[in-house]
C-alpha cells in the first residue's frame, strides 16, 4: 500500500476509486465501505484510495476537548487499511485553515486536482467541507462539473451492521471485550514500550512488563485483569494483563502492566503489542500482598483457560 503524505506530489492512481474518512478503528462499519471501494477498483480495473485526516478533525476543532479517545492510532489504522486491500492512503494534515475549505473547494482540490477521482463511495451520512456543508446530493448534483461518478452506501446497508465507533469505545471503556471483538472483527489492542515499574509484580511470583502508551488519545480499556496475547519481536505470548492504580498497595498513577506465561527474557526498551481476550475480572483493593498473590493465581488458571479455546 501507497502512503501519500499531504500535499506532496505523487503520480496519480489510475481510474481511482475513491472513499473519505477517519474511519477510527476500521470495523465492521467501515469494511463495508472498504469492500464496496475495492470491488469497484478491480470491476473497472482501477486503483482503490482511502483520503483521511490527521490529526483526528476534533482534535483540531475541539482543542480544549480531552475526552475524545481513539481506536486506532496513524500506523494501526494504515496496516488495517492494508489488511483490507486499498492500494493507496492518502493521509491529509487536518489544520484550522483546511477546516475552512468549502465543499466545492474541497471536491475540486483534493479529489479532482491531487486524486483524479473517477469514482467516490461515501457512507449515507457523510459530511465534508466548512460547517459539514458538503454531501451526497451536492456530490451527486455536481457529477459532471467534478468529472466523476458518486456511489452512496445505503442506510439500511449501515445500519443493518449496526456497529458505530462510539459503540466500540463505549464497550472497551466497560471492559465489554466479547462486543468489542464483534464490533472490530479481531481483537482489540494496544503498543507500547516496556518501561520499568516498581517491580511489585515480581516480588509476588509473577514479574509484570510496564508498558507505555506514547500516544496519549490512544483509548485504554477499563481498569481490571484480562486475558490476552502478547506479540514480542514477532512471537505471541498468552498472558494476563491489568491495568488500573493498584490500590492493594495505594498506587496513584494508572498502569498497565502484563504478566506472559513460560516467558524469562528481559525486554526493558522494546515495544511489543497486546491483544485483548476477555476480561477476567474488575481491579479489586486486596487486604495484603498475601490476598493479591492468591488473586494473581486464580486469575492465571481463569486466564490459561479463556486462552485455550
Amino acid at each position: 500500500m501507497n502512503i501519500i503524505e499531504g500535499e506532496k506530489d505523487f503520480q496519480q492512481p489510475h481510474n481511482a476509486v475513491v472513499t473519505i474518512g477517519t474511519f477510527d478503528g476500521v470495523h465492521f462499519g467501515h469494511q463495508k465501505i472498504l469492500k464496496r471501494v475495492t470491488s469497484l477498483a478491480d470491476r473497472h480495473k482501477g486503483e482503490s484510495v482511502l483520503v483521511t485526516f490527521w490529526p483526528h478533525p476534533r482534535f483540531i476543532l475541539f482543542p480544549d476537548d480531552d475526552k475524545l479517545k481513539l481506536l486506532s492510532t496513524f500506523e494501526e489504522k494504515a496496516q488495517l487499511m492494508k489488511s483490507v486491500g486499498i492500494d493507496h492512503l492518502v493521509k491529509i494534515p487536518f489544520t484550522t485553515e483546511f477546516s475552512q475549505l468549502s465543499s466545492e473547494e474541497f471536491t475540486q482540490k483534493v479529489l479532482v486536482n491531487k486524486i483524479g477521482t473517477r469514482r467516490l463511495v461515501i457512507g449515507y451520512d457523510h459530511r465534508f467541507g466548512k460547517n459539514r456543508e458538503g454531501g451526497f446530493d451536492y456530490l451527486k448534483a455536481n457529477e459532471t462539473k467534478f468529472g466523476f461518478q458518486v456511489e452512496e452506501i445505503p442506510k439500511q446497508e449501515i445500519d443493518d451492521v449496526s456497529v458505530s465507533s462510539t459503540k466500540i469505545r463505549a464497550a472497551l471503556l466497560t471492559g465489554d471485550i466479547n462486543n468489542a471483538t464483534n464490533y472490530l472483527g479481531r481483537n482489540y489492542s494496544i503498543t507500547g514500550k516496556v518501561v520499568t515499574g516498581a517491580k511489585l509484580g515480581r516480588e509476588l511470583g509473577y514479574p509484570t512488563a510496564n508498558i507505555q502508551i506514547q500516544e496519549k488519545y490512544k483509548l485504554i480499556p477499563a481498569d481490571g485483569a484480562y486475558a490476552v496475547r502478547t506479540i514480542v519481536d514477532g512471537h505471541t505470548f498468552d498472558g494476563m494483563l491489568n491495568i488500573g492504580l493498584r490500590p492493594t498497595v495505594n498506587g496513584s498513577m494508572r498502569t498497565i502492566e502484563v504478566h506472559l506465561f513460560d516467558f524469562q527474557k528481559d525486554i526493558y526498551g522494546e515495544d511489543i503489542t497486546v491483544s485483548f481476550v476477555e476480561m477476567i475480572r474488575e481491579e479489586a483493593k486486596f487486604s495484603d500482598l498475601s490476598g493479591l498473590r492468591a488473586q494473581l493465581s486464580l486469575d492465571k488458571q481463569k486466564a490459561q483457560a479463556i486462552l485455550s479455546h
